[in-house]
């Protein structure tokens, strides 16, 4: 799983030019507004199969995720993605918010719609915060 991640890191980083700091950053939760940072998380989550052309493909990532993680991990991960995975059917707006009951830790979260989005580098970090959001123990970017 290391290397894999390591790998797409390495490969998504070098095709949008997104810095080592920024990309740390994910996994800390700074959602830092780079248009270059977007698409290193359209590439990764596309290399995931979880976003294909700017829509979320949760089955697909799913599936890779129950392969390839280890069930402690992949059990939350997934449960994200499943909470994550209709984000924006009603969308309102690109800078519209989604208000999504948590019934894992009992507390509402907020995210930005990623379905509806045209952009797929915005798409893809909506994806990404939203799965931050409901999962940030084991988030990793």
């Amino acid at each position: 799983m290391a290397k894999t991640s390591a790998m797409m890191r390495l490969v998504c980083m070098g095709k949008h030019k997104a810095s080592e700091q920024l990309v740390d950053g994910l996994g800390r939760g700074e959602f830092a507004d780079s248009k270059d940072l977007k698409c290193y998380a359209n590439c990764v989550l596309e290399m995931m199969q979880a976003m294909k052309k700017g829509k979320v493909t949760a089955d697909s990532a799913i599936k890779q995720i129950e392969l390839l993680i280890p069930s402690e991990i992949a059990e939350p991960t997934v449960g994200a993605f499943r909470l994550c995975r209709d984000a924006g059917k009603q969308m309102f707006g690109q800078d519209a918010l989604w208000q999504q009951f948590n019934r894992s830790s009992l507390r509402f979260v907020f995210h930005p719609l990623a379905n509806g989005i045209k952009n797929p580098c915005e798409a893809a970090y909506a994806l990404l915060k939203c799965i931050h959001a409901n999962n940030p123990k084991y988030f990793f970017a």
